[in-house]
């Protein structure tokens, strides 16, 4: 076994590799929240929308979290905007530590009404994705924060192909939040 020497120190090819190697595991373990912030839940406003209190900035922020990748319906917009808050309000009261969430950005820290635009965890789940398997929000790209879009998009494809929520084929959303919006300024 051939033996090298860099600053000093004496190494085998072998033992790097290994290092190497160990490196790569470390950094492909999975992490429920890469750059994560938590945060406490303080009130649920939409199905897209909670207000968090941030406790390990000082002095504490509260802030509005717009969840990325997702567009919930407009309150207005019966019945299913009241599911849809009543849907993202049940996922997080099931939270094991007093509705404590992770938050991760993407690229963009804010929305042009000045709320964070994160996605949201619980106990290792992500909450957009989620609300959108259970047909209680859609799929809404939002570039250039794009980062769990494929994942959200499949869970959109999941909840249609199954008729939940929105999807229903009984009570199907027949505008989305958009075009409900628009149409009802």
């Amino acid at each position: 076994m051939r033996i090298r020497t860099i600053a000093g120190q004496r190494y085998s090819r072998a033992g790097s590799l290994l290092t190497c190697f160990l490196l790569f595991l470390g950094g492909c373990q999975l992490t429920n929240v890469p750059n994560q912030t938590s945060a406490q839940v303080q009130q649920v406003i939409s199905g897209h929308t909670v207000d968090v209190l941030i406790t390990n900035q000082d002095p504490p922020l509260v802030a509005r979290i717009r969840m990325i990748g997702i567009q919930a319906p407009s309150w207005k917009q019966k019945p299913w905007g009241d599911q849809a808050k009543t849907c993202l309000q049940k996922m997080l009261s099931e939270t094991s530590d007093q509705q404590s969430v992770m938050l991760e950005l993407d690229v963009e820290e804010q929305d042009r009404y000045s709320r964070w635009l994160a996605y949201v965890w619980v106990d290792g789940v992500l909450v957009n994705e989620e609300l959108v398997a259970k047909g209680c929000a859609l799929a809404s790209p939002l570039a250039p924060n794009n980062k769990y879009d494929d994942r959200i998009a499949r869970a959109q494809e999941y909840a249609r192909i199954m008729g939940y929520g929105i999807w229903n084929p009984d009570q199907p959303l027949r505008l989305t939040p958009a075009e409900f919006r628009r149409q009802n300024p």
